[in-house]
């Protein structure tokens, strides 16, 4: 199957980024190699672009992309997570630009081997880094109700999260859960048929909770936001694109305490803390897709850009 994935707010990305010729950046989700290729394309000379994804399919994709640039491009299989020390091993401590699209490619959603989609009935899996052992069905299979349960209320912010994880459990009694036409009917039962036809598909919101958990998506990002900052060079911009309030939250949380980080109360006159401000926060609200962009690719409708500029 042929890697495809539109890339979500594309010119307001590179227009964010504020590409040098001569600059280095990195795409900590290369995916597609859709953000790159334009990255690339803009570089020169001593200018490198640093693309990480632990999907092996996305970085065969990319290589193939980036083939005209191939001279300033270096490809590295792993979790952005690991960029820091990834980027340190070539030699490089200071970067002008890095870039994260947080959003499941299409070439993930639609690939039915890959267990992402409640669209396709197909074997519970959902891990984007394929050499990871834990998969959808081990945490399904394996976590308890209570477990279950906080995984779908905070990933999937679904208000039916207790019943799912109650017939969750109920139905693994009989035999292991294993695909996701599987989980689609139970999930289906879970919630009141009134309640099923509003909002969408029913097993949205689980189907996201549980990739969330499988992939520890969130745990990644919260642990990897100040780092991504500390790399950057005086007046380098880190991007984030984001799909979901959860992934938002933790964005604009990071980037506010990165530009304000004084822990003094707010009546003391003047801050003995020491904690020093590392730049500002540029997108006060997030950039949003246009409509004509959402018109042509609807998985862009939830997108939000926010962007950090590291101080002098």
């Amino acid at each position: 199957m042929e890697f495809r994935h539109i890339s979500v707010l594309l010119d307001e990305t590179i227009e964010a980024l504020r590409v040098r010729p001569e600059g280095i950046y990195v795409d900590g989700t290369l995916g597609g190699g859709g953000h790159s290729y334009h990255i690339a394309a803009g570089l020169t000379g001593k200018g490198r672009l640093i693309g990480i994804d632990q999907d092996e399919a996305a970085i065969e994709a990319a290589r193939e992309r980036l083939k005209p640039y191939g001279d300033r491009i270096v490809l590295i299989r792993d979790n952005y997570r690991n960029a820091a020390q990834a980027v340190r091993e070539l030699g490089i401590e200071r970067v002008d630009g890095i870039l994260l699209d947080l959003g499941v490619s299409s070439y993930q959603l639609d690939n039915v081997e890959r267990g992402f989609s409640y669209k396709y009935d197909t074997p519970l899996d959902m891990r984007m880094d394929t050499r990871q052992s834990i998969t959808a069905a081990d945490i399904l299979n394996g976590y308890d109700e209570a477990e279950l349960y906080r995984v779908i209320r905070d990933y999937g912010e679904e208000k039916f999260a207790k019943n799912i994880a109650r017939h969750i459990v109920k139905a693994r009694t009989d035999k292991p859960i294993e695909t996701t036409g599987e989980l689609n009917e139970i999930i289906r039962a879970a919630i009141p048929a009134k309640m099923r036809a509003e909002g969408g598909h029913p097993s949205k919101r689980t189907f996201q909770a549980i990739r969330i958990e499988c992939n520890r998506e969130l745990e990644v990002l919260q642990d990897s936001l100040d780092g991504f900052i500390d790399m950057l060079q005086p007046g380098g911009r880190l991007c984030v694109i984001t799909f979901h309030s959860l992934e938002d939250r933790i964005v604009k949380t990071a980037f506010r305490r990165n530009e304000n980080p004084c822990t003094c109360p707010p009546d003391f006159p003047v801050c003995v803390c020491g904690k020093v401000s590392k730049g500002r926060v540029v997108t006060r609200k997030p950039i949003l897709p246009t409509d004509e962009e959402i018109a042509g690719n609807k998985r862009a409708k939830s997108a939000k850009l926010r962007v950090f500029e590291r101080g002098m």
